[in-house]
């Protein structure tokens, strides 16, 4: 029995053991092979130097803008008719130019290197020096998203989808029956991803109504349409800028730290606007949510949490964690029941209120995991289950399917997902509800049967005012390495190069690795602990 306590307490102090050397690796690196090591830590000198990194990150979002002005990107949907500039030419013939997709590459590449640089320079500065000014914070974001709102979508093909959603919603054509292909043949349906093309939406009513009413705005115009989900998306980094500066405030942290952490979060600028995924305005309107329920306003932060659950079901983790946390720390069992009932109506009248709204009923209850199709190495419980599956063909037992196999790895990452999160709820008065259910969204993405990097923010911004200890390393390593989950081009980069000529491919290299190694200036000495803190400690 005593062997079975101890080993929670094993297993994290061997986690803690392991993670510490990585992490003390991992800076070593940086400061004996990147110039941070030119600078020696030294006394903080105020915020007059955020303009380097704001035009640093500007710089770095022009480059991924250029990437995608020409016809022949892998990073966007080359097909005309699908944005202002970029498309290939109507009757276009031809070999389409091997140095303008080799260009297009170093240029995205090195665009995303420069910004993961700055952003996560700055993100360790905020961390060790608090005080930033919002204000000052709020022009970088400006700065930083205008490029991407002129880009066109990148990376993705999802936005396509929903405007084709859209197009179903205006003409009372209900998603949760039909598929996009249903349309028939025109402009909403030509771009949409085959895969999508017949499967029904999983998306909440709340959704499909905003949804619809872009589409009739737009006149049932497609471009318009896709430009009305892309300004959507914007006004949901300007909400999660202002939730997240609300519950940190209501956390007791530094809201400068909280902001860049979660709008200037390079995983919300590229998936989030670049993609235009409406796990945006899912998100904003959780944290929105959880804000209003921390600073003790429950039922409005319940109403933001349904109203975020009715546009992707996982925002409803939020709603069990308000609902048991609402009468605070150490209430009894008995005293929990009044909240949950109070709960349980609220987003019973809310998502009641846009389910009539939309006028589809509840169909996308049955749709939630119609991506279960996808299959990916990139979640645990799908890889696995394919790499079990290829070691069984390997010893000749054939009658084992992928199907069979992946829904038993599917189930397993499930079930553990529901485990952990019913734990993390439990313990969520020792750890910190809001931090728990951060870590909690995370988990159901880890564990899921699709893990898309878009979906990572839902756990992420609201750990931004709320992690502890090691889990800022990991939140700053699911940021700048999500962005190149499944990012196109890698392979047609290294064909490119090998088949170019060695001048091409020298200057290839030369652009990336210059981006490595350039000096950003000397703010980034501030990204270091003090040498007397460093003793100290």
């Amino acid at each position: 029995m005593n062997r079975l306590k101890s080993r929670p307490s094993d297993v994290r102090r061997f986690y803690e053991r392991v993670a510490s050397r990585f992490e003390a690796v991992v800076q070593l690196l940086e400061r004996r092979y990147t110039p941070l090591g030119r600078f020696e830590p030294g006394p903080f000198e105020g915020w007059s130097f955020l303009w380097q990194p704001a035009l640093l990150g500007f710089v770095a979002m022009l480059l991924i803008l250029g990437s995608s002005c020409f016809t022949n990107s892998p990073f966007k949907w080359p097909l005309i008719h699908t944005w202002f500039f970029g498309e290939p030419a109507l009757g276009a013939v031809g070999t389409p130019s091997l140095t303008r997709l080799i260009l297009s590459i170093v240029l995205m590449y090195g665009g995303l290197l420069l910004l993961m640089r700055v952003w996560l320079r700055l993100a360790e500065v905020m961390k060790i020096h608090p005080g930033a000014s919002l204000k000052s914070l709020w022009w970088m974001l400006l700065l930083w998203a205008t490029p991407m709102i002129v880009a066109p979508p990148l990376f993705s093909r999802d936005v396509f989808s929903y405007a084709a959603q859209g197009e179903m919603t205006a003409h009372q054509l209900s998603p949760y029956i039909l598929g996009p292909f249903s349309l028939g043949t025109n402009a909403y349906v030509t771009p949409v991803d085959p895969l999508w093309g017949n499967t029904p939406a999983p998306y909440g009513p709340f959704f499909l109504w905003i949804d619809g009413t872009i589409d009739r705005i737009s006149q049932h115009n497609q471009l318009a349409t896709v430009v009305g989900l892309r300004l959507l998306e914007v006004l949901a980094v300007g909400m999660i800028g202002y939730g997240i500066a609300l519950l940190a405030r209501g956390l007791g942290r530094d809201p400068g730290e909280a902001f860049v952490l979660s709008a200037l979060n390079p995983l919300v600028l590229l998936t989030i606007i670049g993609g235009a995924h409406n796990d945006g305005i899912m998100a904003a309107f959780l944290v929105v949510g959880v804000a209003l329920a921390v600073r003790r306003h429950p039922v409005w932060g319940v109403f933001f949490i349904a109203c975020a659950t009715a546009i992707k079901a996982p925002a409803a983790l939020g709603l069990a964690f308000v609902a048991w946390n609402w009468m605070g720390p150490k209430a009894s069992i008995r005293r929990r029941i009044k909240p949950i009932l109070i709960a349980s109506v609220v987003t019973a009248v809310t998502i009641s209120l846009w389910t009539w709204a939309a006028g589809f009923g509840f169909g996308w209850v049955n749709n939630l995991l119609s991506n279960g199709t996808v299959r990916s190495w990139a979640a645990p419980a799908t890889g696995i289950g394919m790499a079990l599956t290829n070691i069984f063909h390997a010893v000749g037992l054939h009658s084992i399917t992928l199907t069979r196999v992946l829904s038993i790895t599917r189930l397993c990452g499930l079930l553990t997902a529901v485990g952990f999160t019913l734990w993390l709820l439990w313990r969520s008065e020792d750890r910190g509800w809001v931090r728990s259910l951060g870590l909690a969204l995370i988990l159901f993405v880890e564990l899921g049967p699709v893990v898309q990097p878009w979906y990572l923010a839902w756990g992420l911004i609201l750990l931004a005012a709320s992690y502890e200890g090691r889990e800022h390393f990991w939140l700053l390593a699911l940021s700048i390495t999500g962005p190149f989950i499944g990012l196109p081009a890698g392979r047609q980069l290294l064909t490119g190069l090998v088949h170019s000529n060695p001048l091409l491919m020298a200057l290839a290299v030369a652009m990336v690795g210059g981006v490595l190694l350039v000096p950003m200036g000397r703010w980034t000495q501030w990204s270091w602990p003090e040498v007397s803190e460093e003793i100290s400690t």
